[in-house]
């Protein structure tokens, strides 16, 4: 029996968010550059084995594409990694999401497409409001990495018309990976030597990289990337769930109805826009 195209993308968000839960729960050993760190490095050696990408035969201008591309996955997971440690899962994948929405919606002159940006922007600003349990830093942090999350989205489209399948993805992330090395290891510091933090990061990197990624993959290949960009829409939903069961967040009415509106504008630029959207690294 064959599965639904859309249960592969389904099962990939949750697979993300379990994974950001899971690794929340890493901070107090590691600290966030320290778990970033090692979920990057694992993400980045299951690539290479899984891909096995060759340099030769790309000129300079390919090698600093993919230079670029892992310059953005270390910023925008590090970026990630940073708010989730200020702010609950779901409120900072909500934030992050005006990446995306960006993307599906830049350089739109139609009205109704002013309609989406209305929404987020609506979302945003409850989720911003002052006092309560959301802080500035986390907030800028969230709105940071849907930054590096729209660089992403653009860069991925040359990077796959330059190296064959996920090559490209895999050099990134281990650009990344080294990158991140300096953070890392003054965040980790000897806990990143520890066996059953090793084991547990590994886990966050299968979860949370290797798996969205190859469902997704496989979704891709009979499903438009515009129902893929409306199914996406459903992220922050499922990272406040995440949020709720593992990491025990509530999250406010005023929150609820936030979220709702920036998954109701990803949905709705997807469903009308030309822009791509994505899945995060």
């Amino acid at each position: 029996m064959s599965v639904p195209a859309p249960l592969y993308v389904l099962v990939g968000i949750m697979s993300t968010q379990i994974g950001g839960a899971i690794a929340k729960t890493l901070f107090d050993d590691l600290g966030p550059t320290g778990m970033v760190f090692l979920r990057t490095l694992f993400a980045a050696i299951a690539l290479l084995l899984l891909w096995r990408p060759v340099v030769e035969g790309h000129d300079r201008g390919d090698l600093a594409l993919a230079v670029a591309f892992g310059v953005t996955l270390a910023a925008m997971n590090l970026s990630f990694y940073e708010a989730i440690d200020r702010i609950p899962l779901g409120i900072a994948v909500t934030i992050e999401f005006v990446g995306p929405l960006a993307v599906a919606v830049g350089g739109s002159r139609r009205a109704l497409d002013l309609v989406w940006v209305v929404l987020a922007a609506a979302g945003i600003l409850l989720l911003a409001r002052a006092g309560g349990h959301v802080n500035a830093g986390g907030i800028a942090f969230a709105l940071l990495a849907g930054v590096f999350w729209a660089t992403y989205i653009l860069l991925s489209a040359r990077i796959g018309r330059v190296f064959p399948g996920g090559s490209g993805l895999s050099l990134a992330m281990a650009v990344a990976a080294v990158l991140l090395v300096p953070v890392g290891v003054a965040g980790g510091g000897s806990a990143l030597l520890r066996p059953e933090l090793l084991a547990a990061a590994a886990g966050v990197a299968i979860l949370s990289s290797a798996i969205p990624y190859s469902l997704e993959l496989a979704a891709l290949r009979t499903l438009p990337t515009r129902v893929l960009g409306i199914l996406l829409s459903v992220e922050p939903a499922m990272a406040a769930l995440a949020g709720f069961v593992i990491l025990d967040q509530g999250l406010r009415l005023r929150d609820g109805i936030a979220i709702a509106l920036v998954a109701m504008a990803s949905a709705g630029a997807s469903l009308t826009g030309s822009g791509r959207q994505a899945p995060e690294a």
